[in-house]
């Protein structure tokens, strides 16, 4: 009996896409604050990619986007 753990044939693993990636995908901007807060914890951190599944790319203009917004007052830095 194989160990579904160290299983490579996982469904879950094959069925990884960027969930920003694609035809009917948003775009990621500063301006977009309802798209930004799904990328943001409580507190206000930003999400690893590891577990929101985006792609390297596109995390990065995803924080770089979160950043602006920060500093231009539109997203908290720390939540109360």
């Amino acid at each position: 009996m194989k160990n579904k753990a160290f299983d490579n044939t996982s469904k879950a693993l094959l069925n990884k896409s960027c969930p920003l990636s694609g035809k009917d995908a948003p775009k990621v901007d500063y301006k977009n604050i309802n798209l930004l807060k799904k990328y943001t914890t409580e507190k206000g951190k930003i999400l690893p990619s590891r577990v929101t599944q985006v792609s390297t790319k596109k995390q990065k203009a995803l924080s770089q986007a979160v950043k602006r917004a920060r500093f231009l007052a539109l997203l908290p830095y720390v939540s109360n």
